[in-house]
């Protein structure tokens, strides 16, 4: 499972509108409006890298109001205790 944080910019007043349109596709497992150099943070997941990349540009990219997005795909690093 690959996970992702999907940093958005939005046009002024659009950051609710964003949120809860991107909360309802599938694969987004949160969508909050934030305050910030971000206007809403999204968590996603998916099976592979190419579907998360379908996701974010198929899908979210096309919500109205969006005019920035920044994905962040979630790493595992092994701690230095765990050698």
């Amino acid at each position: 499972m690959v996970q992702a944080y999907i940093l958005i910019q939005t046009e002024v007043g659009k950051a609710a509108a964003v949120a809860a349109e991107i909360s309802s596709i599938p694969g987004v497992t949160t969508a909050e409006d934030v305050t910030g150099p971000y206007d809403v943070i999204v968590r996603a997941e998916s099976s592979s890298v190419d579907e998360l990349g379908r996701l974010v540009v198929t899908r979210v990219q096309n919500v109205a109001g969006i005019t920035r997005t920044l994905t962040c795909p979630v790493v595992r690093l092994a701690s230095k205790d765990s050698d």
